[in-house]
């Protein structure tokens, strides 16, 4: 019994990185801040939950869960993600604009690799400002698109304009969305999964019109 007992801390203790409820169990608030500024301002963060992670919090704001104990404070949770949010882009701004195209050169992922051909595509068809936005909606596209723009020499006020106004959306709508369902529904996060994939589809129509934007781009090359 004795035995058991000490041995149940360390499974506690085991965080799946890729599953929003476990961080948010193992580090609560502060882990929102942490993994966003990984996810949107460190190549190593593009596989971290962003979407997941803000809405999840947000049922979490508003009803208690099996996985977290308590309700997560939603003033906090709103200032963490935010934080760690427009903290992580500009500082992928940075280290684009210092390292440039080598800062993207040393990596051996395929999928950063794409990332960052489609960022760079999304900044040439929609400008600066737009592009900087829509970002922030495409997992590893937000991962990479910082550094890019920092590389590509867009102009940091531009940047740092447009970053904010996209992290902005980006988090507080998110979490607000989630805390609204949670607040709506009962035992609302029993249908977590099922809710999470809802908002994988969501994306979709962005994912489409990027495609769509590339195909029209690859086009007009061809033709002439």
């Amino acid at each position: 019994m004795t035995l058991a007992h000490q041995a149940a801390p360390p499974l506690q203790l085991a965080v799946n990185v890729l599953d929003a409820q476990s961080l948010l169990a193992a580090f609560g608030t502060i882990g929102v801040a942490v993994v966003l500024f990984a996810e949107t301002g460190l190549l190593i963060g593009f596989f971290l939950p962003g979407d997941s992670l803000l809405f999840t919090a947000g049922l979490l704001c508003a009803g208690g869960s099996g996985t977290v104990q308590g309700h997560l404070p939603l003033r906090w949770v709103l200032v963490a993600a935010a934080v760690g949010a427009l903290a992580g882009a500009q500082t992928g701004y940075l280290l684009g604009r210092r390292a440039g195209p080598a800062l993207l050169a040393r990596t051996e992922s395929r999928r950063i690799t794409e990332g960052a051909e489609r960022a760079a595509d999304i900044l040439a068809r929609y400008g600066h400002a737009k592009a900087i936005v829509l970002a922030r909606f495409l997992p590893v596209v937000r991962t990479v698109l910082n550094p890019i723009a920092g590389a590509l020499a867009v102009p940091a006020r531009t940047f740092a304009l447009w970053q904010v106004v996209g992290g902005l959306v980006w988090t507080v709508g998110l979490v607000l969305a989630g805390y609204a369902l949670g607040a709506s529904v009962p035992d609302v996060d029993r249908y977590l999964l099922p809710i999470i994939a809802l908002i994988v589809v969501s994306l979709v129509p962005v994912a489409v019109e990027v495609l769509r934007a590339r195909r029209t781009r690859g086009t007009g090359a061809g033709g002439a």
